[in-house]
């Protein structure tokens, strides 16, 4: 058995992050990764956008590590050349009655700590979109697009130059709590190998619960349950006729099906949802056929077939169907009793524009 210092379980932006931030903290971090490469899945899956914190609950981690988040994120991508784009966001009512509730959506995010929404009239959002059809829209112009691929290097190149080390195809098969530290069976091409390591942060994303069950010793109280919800994008041919996001006003089902765009300028719709319970990235092309009607209450111009297939994400849900939607953990050992253990559980959006407060939140909870 290989005694190690720190342990971290999975090679998505936020455990990438994780792993930066205990290595430039002293530790000797070993990063161990299930597929053959970091950042496969749910951080190349997602929209790239750096969210400004507007829509999360007061009080909650994701509304707190969302603003502080985004702060770092922007400072971190000018010192590392991460390409971004601060593009800017509208978030339009397609109706009167959607109009009227623009001033609560600024007032939640001003409880966040988001200051710089500005209300727009009709006519001044037009100005800034012309193909834009709206009644009012809320300007949110700290909302960006980045490279995810280009931050998940940088945040790698920072942590090995540190000393962290990463293991890629190396899955934690099981584990157990002992009084000498968190022992981890970890699967290989040669076999496995048993690690017994002083600090374990799981950070294993989509199967972060179903890693914490594997491990004896875990509370089972303490482990929340896993659910998939499933979103699939359809992109635009050519570059999109907007330059900046388009969100319409949330309604009961979500955020509805927004207008992003890719930093060449491609513009993407979506997403939908869809509960599933086996991970599959499918778009089918017949999903399109919901968005239409969405999409033209705000933009009118988007022509008949001019939606194709893009890509699917899941999130990694702690809080299923008709449950309110969950906040993000992050259960340190004050919370299930286990010492130099972090569970990070329904880590999904805003969990790229958070990676980094989230790792400074880690740390904090791992300092001796």
């Amino acid at each position: 058995m290989e005694t190690v210092d720190c342990v971290v379980i999975g090679a998505g932006v936020v455990g990438l992050a994780v792993a930066r931030a205990m290595a430039q903290r002293g530790r000797e971090v070993i990063i161990l990764e299930a597929e053959n490469a970091f950042g496969t899945i749910t951080s190349a899956r997602n929209s790239e956008v750096i969210h400004a914190g507007i829509y999360y609950p007061a009080g909650s981690l994701k509304a707190e590590l969302c603003v502080r988040g985004k702060a770092m994120l922007y400072d971190y991508c000018a010192s590392h050349h991460v390409t971004h784009q601060r593009c800017g966001k509208l978030i339009v009512a397609t109706s009167e009655a959607q109009a009227a509730t623009l001033a609560g959506i600024r007032a939640k995010a001003e409880a966040n700590g988001v200051h710089d929404l500005r209300l727009l009239t009709r006519d001044e959002a037009r100005a800034l979109e012309p193909q834009l059809e709206c009644h009012a829209a809320l300007l949110s112009p700290s909302t960006g697009i980045i490279d995810s691929h280009g931050l998940m290097t940088a945040l790698l190149g920072d942590a090995e130059q540190a000393g962290a080390m990463l293991a890629v195809q190396s899955p934690v098969l099981a584990g157990a709590v002992t009084p000498a530290g968190i022992a981890l069976e970890v699967g290989g091409d040669a076999g496995t190998t048993t690690l017994l390591a002083r600090t374990v942060i799981n950070s294993a994303g989509l199967t972060a619960p179903e890693l914490a069950r594997r491990i004896d010793g875990i509370p089972p109280e303490h482990i929340p349950g896993q659910f998939y919800a499933k979103g699939c994008y359809f992109t635009l041919a050519g570059r999109a006729p907007f330059s900046r996001l388009i969100y319409p006003v949330p309604e009961a089902a979500g955020l509805g099906v927004h207008l992003t765009l890719d930093l060449g300028g491609q513009a993407r719709f979506g997403p939908n949802v869809r509960w599933i319970d086996e991970i599959e990235y499918s778009v089918p092309p017949h999903d399109a056929d919901s968005f239409y009607d969405e999409v033209r209450r705000y933009w009118p111009g988007l022509a008949d077939g001019a939606l194709q297939p893009g890509y699917a994400g899941i999130r990694p849900k702690i809080s299923g169907p008709g449950e309110t939607a969950a906040d993000f953990r992050i259960d340190g050992p004050a919370v299930h009793g286990v010492p130099g253990l972090v569970n990070l559980f329904g880590i999904e959006s805003p969990g790229l524009t958070s990676s980094l407060a989230i790792a400074e939140r880690v740390a904090g909870l791992l300092a001796d």
